[in-house]
């Protein structure tokens, strides 16, 4: 049921993180002496001991009972993409048939769930159950409120029996130390000596749709398969350009209500909210987090928007592209590094020695996207992100940088050796002690770039919307951390620092400039361009993934302890089975709509032409029946192309392998099956055109897209 939210009675600065056992909370509740400890051990200077992890559970026990909680879950995330949990109550058997309400240390830090169900790859047989959940200790636990009740989360990574990350989490931090140590050997040659710990901090807008809920109910495809596997296109889409930034919606707007209400009370630090592109299109944005922390957060906002849409009588669509002809929906991470002593790594500095520390990462940046482009596309690569990658509204699958002109003209004529003046008209140099302040935001913003600087961060823009936030960063932090490590291994070699960082400088420009691309990525001409430069063009899922096996790539992961051989293995074969999965769910529900809706909708109408003709020549009516023999022929026909069409699917889905090699098994899928959908699909959209409304099975791209 819908809640009215008064901020009048519930003002945001009284509800925001009251759900959260946030920093504030545990300052509050724990001794002075264990929060110190803590605190260190969350920045990684000192170890968690059973005496402290009890202190702390019984704090978040006691406050998490006095805000109603009865139960407790260690919250995960597997390869499945979405989270996990299973919940255990805090009753504890006394002997006179009482309970007392208990939580330990030994079970805040560990649970075991079932690990034999989840997509492993090949890491677990299916009769080896057991996998442990670790609490995450720098990441905020959290209650939540459902027809249940109350529960504690605590966020945790999840391992098998013998050690191998079977989440998304564990390699995320696992990058997140490795960047970490790499930037600090940098620093520290820059002559930073306060900085002990480098973040990844991350931003990630998250675009969506809402649709009357109602419709989403008599849609098969939207339920199961998250997109319309049919629809023809509206007569009125987003040519118009009227629905971007425009006003929201009074339906809209009541769910981004509710929906900032709970967020906010999960201390999620929402702020940002607007009409995107499409019709019913709409995105929000936090502030930006540190990277486990916000891929977290990212996780409870797609959770949080679904449940909050159901008490509207909305659905919220997080699938990459749920309409075809309008734009799909992704996510937008941006990505920055941050000391603990407060300095954004990515920010124009205002002194010359913090403007060689800018040039130094962003040159470290410009050369990991270029070398190790294949990895970072292949974090964005599902199924979904097939029918957006390439298409008009989004990047396409070519990974290109955008400086801006005059970013990149500093870097030429640093490169050349010729003088330049910044916007301030001050003449750049490269030593360490003589270049002034540059200006912060160097360049406007390109919406069609994949991977574009904006003033003191990088926007990751290929990351699709249902997808966890913590494989790209994953990726991209590991990627940096490994030339990151290239840079300090020369300056920490140097003789001479001011020569060494104008080489590095002019050397990564000179060499890696290919990959910079300020122009329109959405030309037709830039693919033909990108292949003349050498940049890798990785269309689909299946053709990105053999990039986590390249021999290079295997060898830069294991180097820096982001992934295992195995585990990149294992999510190989995992990534490979769910595209096939999801193909095959898709075709088999287009063949079962075709089948039970489309054909007796076309039947039933056919029929009805056929009577009204036959009366109209039985009354010898004046008038001609031409026009409605015509329209009865065009249903015939494309009747004939349906079965034809749906005949051809179950062909191609009875022939794609059912077992054994699943790349061969998903290159089928992607070569010979997605094609017979794409066949299918036409007739059934030209027959929604001729057959009346009345008849049409289920609701149109007009009542998706327009009734809210």
């Amino acid at each position: 049921m819908e809640k009215v939210i008064d901020f009048t009675k519930n003002p945001v600065t009284e509800i925001y993180g009251m759900h959260c056992f946030s920093d504030a909370i545990m300052r509050e509740r724990l001794p002075k002496n264990y929060y110190r400890v803590l605190k260190d051990v969350q920045a990684g200077k000192a170890e968690l001991t059973a005496e402290v992890a009890d202190v702390v559970a019984m704090a978040m026990k006691d406050w998490a009972i006095e805000k109603g909680a009865t139960h407790f879950t260690h919250w995960f995330q597997p390869l499945t993409g979405l989270t996990a949990e299973k919940h255990d109550s805090f009753i504890s058997p006394t002997k006179d048939g009482r309970v007392i309400m208990e939580f330990s240390g030994k079970e805040l830090i560990k649970g075991e769930p079932d690990a034999s169900s989840f997509p492993s790859g090949g890491l677990r047989s299916t009769f080896e159950a057991r996998g442990y959940t670790a609490w995450d200790v720098t990441s905020p636990a959290f209650l939540k409120e459902d027809t249940t009740g109350v529960t504690l989360y605590i966020p945790t990574a999840f391992i098998s029996f013998t050690g191998e990350a079977l989440d998304k989490k564990v390699p995320l931090l696992r990058s997140m130390e490795a960047v970490s140590r790499q930037a600090l050997r940098v620093l520290k040659k820059l002559g930073n000596e306060t900085a002990t710990h480098v973040f990844a901090t991350v931003g990630p807008e998250q675009e969506y749709f809402l649709v009357d809920r109602e419709y989403f109910d008599r849609r098969m495809d939207l339920m199961l398969a998250g997109r319309t596997l049919f629809g023809s296109a509206p007569a009125k889409g987003q040519e118009l350009e009227d629905q971007y930034f425009g006003t929201i919606k009074d339906r809209a707007a009541a769910f981004m209500r509710e929906l900032n209400y709970e967020l906010w009370k999960l201390g999620v630090s929402a702020k940002t909210q607007h009409n995107e592109v499409a019709p019913n299109q709409f995105e929000i944005a936090p502030i930006f987090d540190v990277a486990n922390v916000a891929a977290d957060r990212n996780q409870l906002v797609m959770e949080t928007m679904q449940k909050v849409a159901g008490r509207h009588q909305l659905a919220a669509l997080l699938h990459e592209k749920p309409f075809a002809g309008v734009n799909g929906s992704g996510k937008h991470n941006n990505w920055s590094l941050a000391t603990d002593d407060g300095i954004n790594l990515l920010e124009p500095g205002a002194s010359p020695h913090e403007n060689a520390q800018f040039l130094l990462f962003l040159c470290a940046v410009l050369k990991a996207v270029d070398v190790y482009a294949g990895l970072l596309r292949v974090s964005t690569a599902n199924t979904g992100n097939d029918h957006r990658l390439g298409a008009n509204e989004a990047p396409p699958a070519v990974i290109s940088v955008f400086l801006g002109e005059q970013l990149e003209e500093i870097l030429s004529c640093l490169t050349a050796g010729k003088p330049v003046k910044n916007a301030q008209g001050q003449k750049l140099e490269l030593g360490v002690n003589a270049l002034p302040k540059l200006p912060k935001d160097l360049t406007d913003r390109n919406r069609t770039s994949p991977f574009a600087f904006t003033g003191n961060k990088f926007e990751f823009r290929m990351v699709s919307s249902a997808q966890s936030i913590a494989e790209p960063i994953t990726m991209l932090n590991a990627v940096v951390a490994e030339t990151l490590s290239e840079i300090a291994d020369q300056l920490e070699k140097s003789k001479d620092l001011n020569k060494t960082i104008s080489d590095i400088v002019c050397s990564t420009y000179q060499k890696h400039k290919r990959v910079i691309f300020n122009g329109n990525n959405y030309a037709p001409d830039w693919p033909a361009e990108a292949e003349k430069r050498g940049l890798p063009n990785l269309p689909s899922c299946v053709e990105a993934l053999p990039e986590l096996l390249k021999k290079e790539n295997v060898a830069l992961l294991e180097k820096h302890k982001v992934y295992s051989h195995v585990e990149l293995e294992s999510r190989y074969e995992v990534a490979l089975e769910r595209y096939s999965k999801d193909i095959n769910i898709e075709a088999q529900l287009m063949i079962s709509m075709t089948s039970r809706d489309i054909l007796p909708a076309a039947v039933d109408y056919a029929r009805e032409l056929s009577l009204t003709i036959a009366e109209m020549k039985k009354a010898a009516a004046k008038s001609s029946t031409a026009g409605l023999e015509s329209v009865l022929a065009s249903i015939a026909e494309a009747v004939d192309q349906l079965l034809s069409c749906k005949a051809s699917l179950e062909k191609e889905l009875a022939a794609a392998p059912k077992a054994g090699d699943a790349a061969a098994q998903a290159k089928a899928f992607r070569e010979k099956v997605v094609p017979a959908m794409v066949c299918l699909r036409e007739p059934a959209d030209a027959l929604e055109r001729l057959v009346s409304k009345k008849h049409w099975p289920w609701p149109t791209y007009e009542d998706l897209l327009f009734r809210l």
